[in-house]
């Protein structure tokens, strides 16, 4: 199971373009981007971690109004079971026009055997 894979599955249908790690093609009016934070274990009485905690930043990069994009997101998450462990704006890009929103989530995944 992956964090990475599950965010591309949930934000799939609100049909805003979304890459892990850098944007590639030419930059539409917003788009998504993920990157990977952290994996980390619960603590457990006897040191055999049972979850697996998985973090990622989405940053949302958009030309005008972000904030109805913002909600979807964050709506649509909270709704796939994801942990929203912050969300704050960036800040406008002057050199690219885009406002720049974030929005860290986890999910915790039961351990593979």
């Amino acid at each position: 199971m992956s964090i990475l894979t599950d965010i591309q599955t949930a934000l799939t249908p609100l049909g805003i373009p979304l890459e892990t790690g850098v944007f590639k093609d030419k930059a539409p009016e917003r788009y998504i981007v993920v990157v990977p934070l952290v994996d980390t274990f619960e603590l457990h009485a006897d040191n055999t971690p049972g979850i697996d905690v998985q973090e990622a930043r989405l940053s949302l990069y958009a030309k005008g109004n972000y904030m109805k994009d913002k909600n979807r997101i964050v709506k649509t998450l909270l709704a796939e079971d994801f942990t929203i462990t912050d969300r704050r704006y960036i800040g406008y890009e002057t050199e690219t026009g885009y406002h720049h929103y974030a929005v860290d989530v986890a999910k915790h995944y039961e351990m593979e055997e």
